[in-house]
């Protein structure tokens, strides 16, 4: 990973915990507006790119929701007590981030190799399952059998079949939001749009023929979605 990325992890962690702290000592309340992006870059002295990242992790953990034309609020008590989740999810909570920290390091290294490696056709490939996504985020449909296409595309892009051996091994379940249907990032339009652009990202590294940039593309949007289940895991009764 880049250093920008690593410091854009690194801020959007620090805004997260912040604004958590508030959350859970009551100086935000359930029902509360939070401050705008501007005011929010300001008190934390961060870009509105970090902003967001923050907020978007916020969301898929339901402690805090967006109301159209008005702003984020902070969610109710009950939704961010994490009785959202159940037993099951929260079950399949350590499974999820050890497949995330796996996968950092397998399909980091996979888009890279498929960087140099790709044919055009299995380029196209990589792209009809981008655009697919696409396609469904707006129809409102279930995205996890495209993102998942998305990420065995990149796989068979190798032309290592152990990295193909791997994915379908794990198969849907690589998409750690199938696991947990009840939260709202499993059907959340802006959260799925910003997926979809990171997969953007990996994508054009790859169709440049840039490994590095494919790597940490991947790395960045992996290591995104275990920030979000870390605190979602940290959220929950003990």
């Amino acid at each position: 990973m880049t250093t920008n990325a690593r410091t854009r992890q690194r801020l959007a962690q620090r805004v997260i915990d912040q604004l958590r702290l508030q959350i859970e000592t009551g100086k935000l309340r359930a029902g509360d507006q939070l401050p705008t992006e501007p005011q929010l870059e300001a008190e934390f002295d961060v870009s509105r790119t970090v902003v967001r990242e923050a907020i978007a992790d916020l969301r898929a953990a339901g402690l805090v929701q967006p109301i159209q034309g008005k702003g984020v609020f902070v969610s109710e008590a009950t939704a961010r007590s994490g009785l959202l989740l159940t037993p099951v999810e929260i079950k399949s909570l350590p499974e999820t981030l050890e497949l995330l920290e796996f996968r950092m390091a397998a399909e980091g290294e996979a888009a890279a190799i498929a960087a140099y490696r790709r044919t055009a056709e299995q380029e196209a490939a990589i792209t009809a399952a981008n655009r697919k996504m696409a396609l469904l985020i707006e129809q409102g449909m279930s995205t996890i059998e495209a993102d998942y296409e998305f990420h065995l595309a990149i796989a068979v892009a190798t032309n290592n079949r152990f990295y193909v051996d791997v994915l379908q091994h794990f198969g849907s379940r690589t998409i750690p939001r199938g696991q947990f249907p009840t939260l709202p990032e499993a059907n959340d339009r802006a959260y799925l749009q910003k997926v979809h652009a990171e997969h953007a990202e990996i994508l054009a590294a790859i169709a440049d023929q840039d490994p590095e940039r494919a790597r940490q593309a991947m790395r960045a949007h992996l290591m995104a979605s275990q920030r979000r289940y870390r605190l979602l895991a940290e959220l929950q009764p003990q």
